[in-house]
């Protein structure tokens, strides 16, 4: 097996997708458009965002003996994503996610985990983690599983991020195994107890880092992300603009922010420089339907740059 750089290790599921005009209400029907079958999953996601921006990637994860499985693992190697690792339940069939988009771009999404609820920390070799590659998770497999990958992650000196979605409690035990935490607003308000952002971001900074996490990243959307970092006497707060655009579609947006950060890190740069390309990776995403389909390179990124310049 090739050696790596990036080691994401997590679900892989087919993406069935159709677009609403409005999200129905308990007890209502609503139509939608003809249904998409697209490769996701947010490790795959991750796994995908972060190949395309060149990094040596490989993916750990299970799929069924089924046609959702080949098509995944077809998809994940078209787009330069190592599936050496990739190992086929005969029991279980293939993960979905069940995705409503609505006139907004705005999603909501139900996960079956199918297969991906049979991967164990004993699907991630030893020598994997040697080498101290970028590791890189998140909450869609068991949670005993991503403890004790994040556990030998740790050991081994590999950096370890999370990307705790969907989110639940997270034991400490994990939590100070964790180099890089990444959460959206509502989920790092859901972390922490909190019901609003009344609090300036040194509160919530100083909070999430207490909690055993070396960095923190929160993405805000079209808003854009914060990042945390620790410092001597308070924690290091820096905000990164957003860039501007139509969104059609937000599903896999911040799986393409994480797989981004992943690249980046593993290239060598700053975490605020990595997520100033996460950034914009969730942005251009956000501008096309589906997920791994919507995720740019680097020259496209330079494209919505120029694009958002202001013009002489």
């Amino acid at each position: 097996m090739p050696e790596v750089k990036v080691l994401v290790v997590g679900s892989m599921n087919a993406d069935l997708t159709t677009t609403v005009g409005g999200f129905p209400s308990p007890g209502e029907t609503v139509l939608g458009t003809d249904l998409r079958t697209e490769p996701g999953g947010k490790s795959s996601n991750q796994a995908t965002a972060a190949a395309l921006l060149g990094a040596d990637v490989s993916l750990v994860g299970v799929v069924g003996a089924d046609e959702l499985g080949d098509r995944l693992i077809i998809e994940a190697a078209a787009k330069g994503v190592d599936i050496s690792r990739v190992r086929r339940s005969p029991d279980k069939s293939t993960g979905a996610a069940l995705i409503a988009v609505n006139q907004d771009g705005e999603n909501t999404i139900i996960v079956s985990p199918g297969a991906n609820a049979t991967l164990t920390s004993a699907d991630v070799p030893d020598m994997d983690l040697e080498g101290a590659p970028i590791v890189v998770m998140a909450l869609e497999v068991p949670l005993p599983t991503v403890i004790s990958v994040a556990e030998r992650a740790a050991s081994a000196g590999a950096p370890f991020l999370l990307n705790a979605s969907p989110m639940q409690a997270l034991p400490a035990q994990l939590l100070a195994n964790v180099e890089v935490l990444i959460v959206n607003e509502g989920e790092m308000l859901a972390l922490l107890g909190e019901q609003d952002l009344s609090q300036g971001w040194d509160y919530y900074a100083s909070r999430i880092l207490d909690l055993g996490p070396t960095y923190a990243i929160v993405t805000r959307g079209k808003t854009g992300a914060v990042v945390f970092e620790p410092g001597d006497q308070a924690a290091f707060v820096t905000c990164i603009d957003a860039v501007q655009v139509k969104a059609v579609d937000t599903t896999g947006c911040g799986d393409a922010f994480m797989g981004a950060v992943a690249a980046e890190l593993a290239a060598g740069c700053t975490l605020v420089e990595a997520a100033m390309t996460g950034a914009l990776a969730g942005a251009w995403a956000a501008q096309h339907r589906g997920a791994q389909a919507s995720y740019g390179r680097r020259t496209d990124f330079q494209t919505l740059l120029s694009a958002a310049s202001p013009q002489p």
